[in-house]
């Protein structure tokens, strides 16, 4: 049975409710027969998710017409030096890690822009918050030939279809006393609940069926 990897960090992550990261969704969407295998992990970047021994048993697994499905970006950002990239050194360099360990096992790899931040300024626009790293991710699958996904730009188109409200509906938002964890309540800007977390995973699977060699892999 093929199987599809994910790897990432905790927009991609199945966590526990209310968070629920995009690939705990995207088995909904998947073809009679593909498996989805999430090893998302909140606080991942490509460094340190490669650093703690994460991808190893993934590597393992790999597999002939599995594929290998890759969306970091968010920690790699950050300035703490168990973290950060560059986006044109070496944020490049450890996804061409993954991508190649998967080509070397006759999986096939996908390589995902970071999802958008639901962060608004003035005016109903959308901030965009992931600096160089979504075009280094492009300019690197065009470069190798390996299938890309800018879920940025996808996410970042829905969430302008749906204005800053209907956005805010799909992310983990809480009332005072509502949740333990978060007894003054909680309006997240980067983390969705179960149902923005099955939209974002329909705008991979969409994708995913624009490109043949994905097609088979998700429901027609």
């Amino acid at each position: 049975m093929p199987v599809i990897y994910l790897i990432g960090d905790s927009t991609v992550q199945s966590s526990a409710p209310p968070f629920r990261g995009w690939g705990w969704a995207l088995e909904q969407y998947t073809a009679p027969g593909i498996r989805v295998e999430n090893h998302g992990l909140s606080g991942s970047s490509t460094k340190s998710f490669m650093d703690a021994g994460l991808f190893a048993p993934v590597e393992e697994k790999l597999a002939p017409g599995d594929v290998l499905m890759m969306q970091f970006g968010h920690n790699d950002e950050k300035d703490q030096s168990d973290l950060h990239t560059e986006p044109w050194g070496s944020y490049q360099e450890n996804l061409t890690r993954y991508a190649e360990a998967a080509e070397q096992k006759g999986a096939l790899p996908v390589l995902l822009t970071s999802v958008s931040r639901r962060i608004y300024v003035g005016g109903g626009s959308l901030l965009y918050t992931h600096g160089e790293y979504p075009a280094a991710v492009k300019e690197l699958a065009a470069r190798r030939g390996w299938p890309v996904i800018d879920l940025e730009g996808l996410s970042r188109q829905l969430y302008l279809s749906l204005g800053e409200e209907g956005t805010a509906e799909l992310f983990v938002r809480l009332a005072p006393g509502e949740n333990p964890d978060f007894p003054d309540g909680h309006n997240d800007l980067t983390h969705f609940n179960a149902d923005g977390a099955a939209r974002i995973a329909a705008l991979v699977a969409g994708a995913m069926a624009e490109d043949q060699r994905l097609r088979p892999y998700v429901k027609g």
